[in-house]
């Protein structure tokens, strides 16, 4: 995985179209949680440039929908998902504002010492 200029974390996707089915429903899905999802020239690889929170969004439409050739991707993207600098898990944690340390580990697969970190920091901005 890459990281794009503007820190959005870009996935490449090998062989996409070749392993799933209704991959046009596939490609719909995934663009309309507002991600970029382009072939890389005229090969049969495909990269997918995506936000935490889209990413999020995307494992949800595929884990919702019936169509078992699209499993794979939720594995896929959750093994390439990047490890979230300190600010991205401030950021995470301030749109919700009661969530415990098992909550923001949950949700992001960050550490617990830098999940307490996180939510330490968050009290003392709230005081």
């Amino acid at each position: 995985m890459k990281t794009s200029p503007s820190h959005i974390p870009i996935i490449n996707l090998p062989s996409l179209l070749r392993k799933v089915i209704k991959a046009y429903a596939l490609k719909a899905g995934i663009r309309a949680c507002g991600c970029e999802l382009y072939r890389i020239g005229r090969s049969r690889n495909w990269q997918l440039k995506a936000s935490f929170e889209q990413l999020e969004h995307i494992v949800a439409f595929i884990q919702d929908s019936e169509e078992p050739s699209w499993q794979w991707l939720v594995n896929y993207l959750m093994s390439q998902r990047q490890a979230l600098s300190h600010d991205e898990l401030m950021r995470i944690a301030k749109l919700k504002s009661d969530i415990t340390v098992n909550q923001l580990m949950a949700r992001t697969d960050c550490t617990i010492a830098e999940a307490r970190k996180v939510i330490d920091e968050l009290e003392w901005l709230v005081e």
